[in-house]
């Protein structure tokens, strides 16, 4: 480390990233990664309404993929870090020791999308629908989960005497504390804080997709697929950067290999795949229906007087009716003005049901009224 820097140069790290509350040890890691998940839930949550969910269903698509998730991603750095678990010197009871560290974001990705997938097949709601309103949230939810690594002294760079550069300490990781030598910190050394820079990427990659779904109205998991591009092109630069063990192949580390693949695949679905963006409905008992059409198309929570002038039929139905062109248009404003211009002239012999379902129609219109 250059002489000439001083402790007022670098960005310090903890000595401590567990303390005990009577007999339970309160970890950093786990607090990160419960505070990044929070975060994503409630995040989703409001993308979700604005797409015509009932409040608080991502508590229920959590329930399946958060403990997959977590599955995923023990599996993939068992399985992708092998000596320390089989073997002669390997210690297979380590692999449920997950409190020790070691997830892999690639397994927990995965893992989450197949709990996801369950949770939604049980709810009836769009797989990709709520795949896209995770895009935002789910970088964020990466952000907040990367201070885990800072309380733990891991994961960090190349050593360098940069200003922002990070002071590490010789980790002790089952007790979860610095080193210590005659009641002082042992320290290791200067290193980049791969960490920081990987949590202000991911911060960028959740605006980005923010504001281009925002702007375009992705659909068809287009919004997820660019959040898996951005984290990719991040993640290759930053693991570059990081000296931890780990597999290489081909002169680079594996994790690199596997930005590259999923960057790829997450640009070629980007560019293929073309959909409108997905909405749902539902009524008052919660039950999750499918919309399909324009954005305008997408209904609110089903009211007594539509329920009762459809009899139970779909609520797109309405937007297809002989006055459906005016009602799907994606400025809203409009479509009302439209409806509300062509009132039925006395003496006009039209079917009841016609007007039943012009009514359903405006009402759900109405409803609708600006972008999700």
């Amino acid at each position: 480390m250059d002489a000439a820097l001083t402790p007022l140069a670098v960005i310090p790290s903890p000595t401590q990233g567990v303390w005990e509350i009577g007999t339970v040890p309160l970890r950093a890691y786990a607090l990160c990664i419960v505070l990044g998940i929070v975060a994503a839930c409630f995040i989703a949550d409001r993308r979700l309404r604005h797409r015509g969910a009932p409040p608080w269903v991502i508590l229920d698509i959590a329930v399946w993929a958060v403990p997959a998730g977590i599955i995923g991603a023990r599996l993939y750095h068992v399985i992708t870090s092998p000596e320390a678990y089989f073997g002669e010197n390997g210690d297979l009871i380590k692999a449920f020791k997950i409190w020790e560290g070691g997830l892999g974001i690639w397994g927990g990705i995965a893992g989450g999308a197949v709990g996801a997938y369950i949770a939604c097949r049980r709810m009836n709601l769009p797989f990709a629908m709520a795949a896209d309103t995770l895009a935002v949230g789910l970088p964020v939810a990466q952000a907040l989960g990367r201070w885990g690594n800072w309380f733990n002294n891991e994961l960090y760079g190349k050593a360098t005497d940069l200003p922002w550069a990070l002071k590490v300490y010789t980790w002790d990781a089952k007790a979860g504390h610095a080193q210590m030598v005659n009641g002082e910190p042992m320290e290791l050394g200067t290193f980049h804080p791969t960490f920081l820079y990987e949590f202000l990427w991911c911060l960028g990659v959740a605006a980005v997709v923010w504001y281009v779904d925002k702007r375009w109205s992705l659909g068809r998991g287009r919004a997820f697929a660019l959040y898996v591009a951005l984290y990719c092109a991040g993640r290759f630069w930053i693991e570059a950067l990081r000296i931890d063990d780990a597999h290489h192949f081909l002169g680079m580390r594996l994790n690199n290999w596997t930005s590259l693949i999923v960057l790829a695949a997450a640009v070629v679905y980007f560019l293929r795949v073309r959909g409108p963006q997905e909405r749902v409905t539902y009524d008052e008992n919660g039950r999750i229906t499918p919309v399909t059409g324009e954005p305008s198309a997408a209904l609110a929570p089903a009211s007594s007087d539509v329920s009762d002038s459809s009899e139970g039929s779909d609520p797109s139905d309405a937007a297809e009716s002989s006055e459906g062109p005016s009602l799907v248009k994606s400025d809203t404003s409009d479509s009302s003005d439209t409806v509300g211009d062509e009132e039925p002239e006395a003496g006009d012999a039209d079917d009841p049901s016609d007007s039943a379902s012009e009514s359903a129609s405006d009402s759900s219109s109405a409803s609708t009224s600006g972008k999700g």
